[in-house]
């Protein structure tokens, strides 16, 4: 950062910066568990001496909550990838099934939502399409935090769900399937050059369930990428210049995810993630009716409490993804 020139590129100086701050909040944590582990010592001491039942309930208070700190810690220092520390871009797209799939997909939107809120992150709907009679077609969620692209890679994939239905008249069992795909924010990357000659953009009328907020001027945009074919769009914001800006941004992300892929030549890891959205391709069963389960397939880790699950609460299924990659990474 003291190097001369550091900050004629705003951008790359963003980059390093947020970086940096990510890395010595770490640093500090540590530092602040360090200390409160000798605190601790020397508060076990006091209570051999004292026989304090008050004493030791503090230290099993502080136990416990050490605990909780260091295994934070630990998943962090799992989060080494070279993205890992930046914004995440999540999008999430029906399957076949028409209101079940896209009830479906407005959930699991509401589910990330809410865990970005108990991290105290930020999200940003970039785009999200109305279903024609419940849930969403798509939506595209931009989510600002400390690793947030780190936590939520692995949350990519076919996310199925099991539950009787409540558009259906004779209360049948419905199995419904939406992906989620999830991409780093690459704003601060130097190796992605979009050139304009490169792009088409159409813009359109916003669709919506109708009434006075849709939109009556073309301020929706979709830009597709020509040499690679990758295509988004936005349609979320009254202002067409607005919908351009978030349309680049998800360009950018996906672009960046492209040529990691070609530089990596591991093009089969995102490959397997864009499987058809349907059934024996699925990362984690949410399963409702007849009896209440969420299973990842991956790490085999379950729990009862699909609720709570739906309402945000994924860090278990996150946790032992990271450590299986960690795992299999030594072996």
């Amino acid at each position: 950062m003291a190097e001369a020139g550091f900050w004629q590129d705003r951008d790359k100086a963003k980059g390093v910066t947020k970086e940096v701050a990510a890395h010595r909040s770490v640093v500090e944590r540590f530092r602040g568990f360090v200390k409160d582990l000798d605190d601790l010592g020397e508060l076990i001491d006091l209570a051999d001496e004292a026989d304090d039942v008050e004493v030791s309930k503090e230290i099993a208070g502080s136990l416990e909550k050490m605990g909780s700190e260091l295994e934070a810690l630990e998943i962090e220092s799992l989060l080494a990838g070279d993205d890992d520390g930046k914004d995440a871009i999540v999008a999430i797209h029906p399957g076949a099934g028409g209101t079940e799939s896209q009830d479906w997909a407005r959930m699991l939107m509401r589910m990330y939502i809410r865990w970005a809120e108990r991290r105290r992150f930020t999200v940003d709907v970039m785009d999200v399409l109305p279903g024609d009679e419940a849930g969403i077609k798509s939506a595209t969620l931009e989510v600002k935090g400390p690793y947030a692209y780190g936590y939520l890679k692995s949350e990519s994939g076919v996310h199925r769900l099991v539950r009787i239905s409540p558009f259906d008249a004779n209360h049948r069992r419905h199995t419904s399937f939406a992906s989620v795909f999830v991409y780093a924010v690459a704003d601060d990357d130097p190796d992605i050059e979009i050139n304009d000659s490169d792009l088409r953009v159409d813009t359109y009328r916003s669709s919506g369930a109708g009434g006075q907020h849709v939109n009556k001027t073309d301020s929706a945009v979709r830009i597709t990428h020509i040499p690679t074919k990758i295509v988004v769009q936005c349609q979320s914001e009254r202002s067409q210049r607005r919908n351009r800006e978030n349309a680049m941004k998800i360009l950018r992300a996906k672009l960046h995810a492209h040529h990691r892929e070609e530089e990596r030549k591991k093009s089969e890891e995102i490959e397997k993630s864009k499987m058809d959205i349907a059934w024996g391709s699925q990362i984690r069963s949410y399963v409702l009716q007849p009896y209440t389960l969420v299973k990842d397939h991956r790490t085999e880790v379950d729990t009862g409490n699909v609720n709570s699950v739906l309402d945000g609460d994924i860090e278990r299924f996150i946790q032992a993804y990271l450590r299986k990659g960690k795992t299999n990474q030594r072996g």
